[in-house]
């Protein structure tokens, strides 16, 4: 890692304490967060090294990786020693580690839970700064067979196609469906929309025999489920 030479140089520093020779000799587990960031961007200042640097990053989000994912290039750029490249290198890793955790659940298909819900969810639309309503089609196993994004929308809500919904749902052959949205807000509390379209879908789905399971509202950090709070 080749820094400005000076005081704060990492080349100086002892071996051990070297991000990319400390990952070589002790594994990626033994890093902080500011040590990988370090990696990431590869140099710092004339008077800040890169793992200082990328403290003072991590502390500017509260030491949040999640809210980290979130900034923009141009609010990385606003530290001194992150340029362009840097920026994009950072928002890159960030939005893999945030791929990674999507992949993850594609294992978790049979859904028990409404917790298993948001586990599929939460990485897909938890973090967003729009409202998107999303369908998971079942099959007679409670496996997920498919899911869709159904509309996109503005901080305030999104449009829901009843049509669409139970059009998706023959075409899988899904007997049943989980509705969910998130919102961006963070409140976790059904709106009379969201109670509405809840009622216009289970009613279609009757007269189809494809039963509406569960509604479930995700933020970045919880869920509400219709069923579990007795809304159903």
């Amino acid at each position: 890692m080749e820094e400005t030479q000076g005081t704060f140089s990492i080349k100086y520093w002892a071996e051990d304490d070297q991000p990319r020779e400390k990952l070589m000799l002790k594994g990626k587990a033994a890093l902080s967060d500011a040590e990988l960031i370090a990696i990431l961007i590869g140099s710092g200042s004339r008077n800040e090294s890169a793992v200082q640097l990328s403290k003072r990053i991590l502390s500017s989000v509260d030491n949040n990786l999640n809210a980290l994912g979130k900034q923009s290039l141009q609010q990385l750029m606003t530290f001194k020693g992150i340029g362009e490249a840097k920026a994009i290198s950072i928002a890159a890793a960030m939005e893999l580690g945030r791929r990674r955790r999507e992949e993850d659940v594609v294992d978790l298909k049979k859904i028990t839970s409404s917790r298993a819900v948001f586990e599929i969810m939460q990485p897909i639309i938890g973090e967003l700064p729009h409202e998107e309503f999303w369908i998971l089609y079942l099959n007679n196993s409670n496996k997920v067979i498919y899911k869709s994004q159904l509309s996109k929308g503005g901080i305030t809500g999104t449009v829901v196609d009843v049509r669409i919904v139970f059009k998706m749902a023959l075409e899988h052959n899904a007997v049943g469906i989980i509705l969910c949205h998130n919102h961006p807000s963070g409140v976790l509390q059904a709106s009379e929309p969201d109670k509405q379209i809840t009622r216009e879908l289970k009613a279609a789905g009757r007269t189809l025999s494809i039963n509406v399971l569960d509604h479930v509202i995700v933020t970045e950090n919880g869920y509400l489920s219709f069923v579990d709070t007795g809304i159903f």
